[in-house]
């Protein structure tokens, strides 16, 4: 976990592998801790084929079926179907924007929202921003993609930086 925090929460991401493996891993912690899939994390990057979107969204039922047999991800039929379904809409983004980098940072003109909250308690869990991106994603298909878990994924890719006043980490 600290690694992750240190190295990787809040840096901004244009790279679109990256973007939707961390996509695919957000939509999977839904109810669950953080920690539980930052754990499986080299469980879904073999189960899932590297997060190759092009080849996430060729999967089918048999490979679905096989995926919820795989002990090295959350094994959430609803979870497992969404990465598929999803990764056919980031094809989508891809094709229609020329990249999902350019969809996601276009929400923000480019430049990461740096809010350096005072304490744990001041980060809220949503905002208008992850409101307004989960809503445009859900209209393009998208699924486990509610205001929380985008305002987490926000944070993730470092469209917005959350990082505490104070923690050496913070980009803004």
């Amino acid at each position: 976990m600290r690694r992750y925090h240190d190295e990787e929460w809040g840096v901004p991401s244009h790279d679109d592998t990256h973007l939707f493996e961390l996509l695919v891993l957000e939509g999977a912690q839904a109810g669950l801790s953080w920690s539980t899939v930052l754990n499986k994390r080299d469980g879904y990057r073999l189960a899932f084929d590297g997060f190759d979107p092009a080849r996430v969204a060729r999967y089918d039922e048999a490979k679905l079926a096989h995926l919820l047999d795989d002990p090295g991800i959350v094994r959430n039929r609803l979870k497992v179907r969404s990465a598929a379904q999803n990764a056919r809409m980031f094809l989508a983004v891809q094709e229609e924007r020329g990249s999902f980098s350019s969809y996601l940072w276009d929400w923000v003109d480019g430049s990461p929202i740096s809010n350096r909250p005072q304490s744990a308690d001041d980060v809220p869990a949503r905002t208008d921003l992850s409101d307004r991106v989960s809503k445009d994603l859900k209209r393009r298909g998208f699924t486990f993609v509610g205001s929380t878990i985008v305002y987490s994924y926000l944070q993730a890719v470092g469209v917005v930086d959350d990082h505490l006043a104070g923690c050496c980490f913070g980009r803004g």
